[in-house]
């Protein structure tokens, strides 16, 4: 499991939905999409410390820093190695947030031809994201 901690700065309330918004560092802003509220999870406040958890499995990895696409959860990273396999491979990533692992076919590894030191940008849907209180 990956594993950020920031802090709360900005929720969004709608029905039995909230958006959260955490800042990680100040550069870099991640989401979480959680079924619950402030009115019914104490830890949805402002300011609140947060880990956001996520599986290397849901991290989908882009050569493009400047690819549109509707994934808002964007994170600049360079690749520390890569141990292929024979169907999957895992990415050790280095971002300014600390250290992220990735899963992904080695099929994609060959296509996008990664290897250590390029630059990529790790992207992780809101609604794999979970949130636990610190």
């Amino acid at each position: 499991m990956n594993s950020f901690n920031g802090n709360i700065s900005k929720l969004e309330v709608s029905g039995n939905l909230t958006l959260a918004h955490v800042e990680v560092t100040p550069q870099l802003l991640l989401k979480a999409i959680v079924i619950d509220t402030p009115k019914t999870a104490a830890y949805l406040k402002l300011g609140q410390q947060v880990a956001l958890v996520f599986k290397e499995t849901e991290v989908i990895i882009s050569t493009d820093s400047q690819i549109k696409i509707s994934l808002q959860n964007q994170i600049p990273a360079s690749i520390i190695d890569i141990e292929p396999g024979q169907l999957l491979s895992k990415l050790n990533l280095s971002t300014k947030a600390g250290e992220l692992n990735a899963i992904i076919s080695t099929n994609a590894v060959k296509t996008l031809a990664l290897k250590a030191g390029i630059s990529v940008v790790a992207m992780v849907k809101l609604n794999e994201v979970m949130l636990q209180a610190l």
